[in-house]
């Protein structure tokens, strides 16, 4: 079913991201700074190819990753809760955040936006925490809840239909990593796999002509599954166009 990009927007808006039930202590020791940013929110040129959803999803709470946790595109859209530990400056429960692109430094796992990093302090003491400018933290990944919606997929602005297919894979619920796309091709009876160009976005050359079938390889909570999506996209797909998939990802 085809999503409007006013549907598309309205999502970004409404995306909760929640911890576990029965958060553990199971936390990660890292460290974590800040870029800049005209409006404090994510940069829509980031590694995973996003754009300006990279930019408004969570509310422009957002992170760059590093390579242990970029997972070399795969950790595109991975949600962590984030606390520094500079007791006088930091709250408790720290940031939720989503992994929108890569970039590390100085032992870093998380680059922030600036307004998630900000997020982190007690009120009254962002200034001080910007001050510091590289903070240690402790991070663990959480689910990620996009309001019951299901997974989605935008064609990318350069598919040219029918010579050229590349979709942006959005809106990976739970604690979920996509590792690879594969295209049904009808005429051969097998599926064919799609490459990653770069972050979420996966491509083919020549792609079967009319209705797609997609399947998705998802390593989660519940092992490695492929997990297909019948019918993905019409004959008439279109660049830019976003499109729904009958997959929810918990």
């Amino acid at each position: 079913m085809k999503a409007s990009h006013a549907v598309l927007l309205l999502l970004v808006q409404v995306i909760v991201l929640l911890p576990l039930l029965c958060l553990s202590d199971d936390f990660v020791t890292s460290r974590a700074t800040y870029y800049g940013s005209p409006d404090c929110k994510g940069n829509p040129r980031g590694a995973c190819g996003f754009g300006e959803f990279g930019r408004d999803i969570n509310d422009g709470e957002v992170s760059g990753v590093s390579s242990r946790l970029w997972k070399s595109g795969a950790g595109c859209g991975a949600c962590y809760q984030v606390r520094c530990k500079i007791p006088p400056h930091c709250n408790e429960e720290g940031v939720y955040v989503v992994a929108t692109d890569y970039g590390e430094g100085d032992g870093t796992d998380f680059i922030f936006s600036p307004k998630a990093y900000g997020r982190m302090a007690r009120p009254g003491t962002e200034f001080q925490l910007y001050s510091f400018g590289v903070v240690d933290v402790e991070y663990q990944r959480v689910p990620c809840r996009y309001g019951g919606y299901n997974l989605v997929y935008k064609i990318h602005e350069k598919s040219y239909n029918p010579h050229y297919l590349a979709v942006l894979i959005l809106y990976v619920g739970g604690v979920n990593d996509i590792l690879a796309v594969e295209v049904w091709q009808e005429d051969c009876k097998e599926w064919k796999r799609m490459r990653r160009v770069f972050g979420a976005v996966h491509d083919y050359q020549n792609p079967p002509r009319g209705t797609l079938s997609l399947r998705f390889l998802v390593y989660g909570s519940t092992g490695l599954n492929w997990v297909e999506s019948q019918n993905a996209l019409p004959a008439d797909w279109t660049a830019g166009a976003t499109y729904s998939s009958n997959i929810l990802l918990t």
